[in-house]
């Protein structure tokens, strides 16, 4: 309940601010499965990821989130693309890579709900529309560096 609360107010905060933010999400492929997470505070599945912090690369955010998110330890990571969009009266650049070698070590954090590694051609139906954009482009084949919308 804190955390729908908290969430809450990152809204109201956006609606006054306007705020520019980067963040990366992650595509961690293996055996053609994909694993997604659902969060304790949003419905449906998301590709795991979040936002960077002062002072870390784009790397090193992926790298973090991916732990955080999913308990994995990731291997060479790729450019898979950057994506912006301008929802929810704020500005998001989201920079995507694509990782096939990865182990998962850990256990996910208190803000996440579930995690499962789904096959690319049986995607739950609740994935988040863009992210379910980003498996779209991986299933036809387009992993080099792209830019679009979010």
């Amino acid at each position: 309940m804190l955390i729908r609360l908290l969430y809450l107010g990152f809204k109201i905060y956006c609606f006054i601010f306007r705020p520019v933010r980067m963040g990366v999400r992650i595509v961690m492929l293996q055996n053609d499965s994909v694993w997604l997470v659902r969060h304790t505070y949003l419905p449906g599945w998301f590709l795991p990821g979040g936002g960077l912090k002062r002072g870390e690369t784009l790397e090193q955010a992926a790298r973090r989130e991916a732990f955080e998110e999913t308990g994995a330890q990731l291997g060479a990571v790729s450019l898979m693309g950057t994506y912006t969009n301008f929802v929810q009266w704020k500005t998001d650049h989201t920079i995507v890579f694509i990782c096939k070698d990865f182990s998962i070590t850990g256990s996910p954090d208190s803000e996440i709900a579930e995690m499962k590694a789904f096959p690319l051609n049986e995607l739950p139906e609740d994935v988040f529309s863009s992210h379910r954009l980003r498996l779209d482009e991986v299933r036809a084949g387009k992993t080099a560096p792209q830019f679009g919308e979010w």
